[in-house]
């Protein structure tokens, strides 16, 4: 049996950080002369987009995102999106490759 290293800690704990998540929240209040001042309510979640998505948390923002990528993708093949039978189609024509 082996000793552990410090390095196996640090990739379970960024494991357990992307699969199970971590929420961080903070009050605090500055005051000068016992006369509260500013209040700063602070939250951070640290997790993976799939964990942060199981909470209802950037969903719209993953939406948008995953929706950008594949209308990319259609663009990416020559600049011309795709129809339904992998022909590609001109947007001004309407012509197929496979018509030319």
């Amino acid at each position: 049996m082996e000793p552990t290293t410090e390095h196996d800690a640090l990739v379970d704990l960024v494991d357990v950080l992307l699969r199970d998540g971590a929420v961080l929240r903070a009050d605090v209040i500055i005051t000068v002369a016992d006369v509260p001042l500013v209040g700063l309510s602070l939250s951070a979640a640290i997790a993976g987009m799939e964990t942060m998505n199981r909470y209802g948390m950037f969903e719209e923002w993953d939406g948008s995102k995953r929706a950008q990528a594949v209308s990319r993708r259609q663009y990416a093949d020559g600049g011309f999106p795709q129809n339904d039978s992998g022909d590609r189609t001109t947007a001004a024509h309407g012509a197929t490759e496979s018509d030319e």
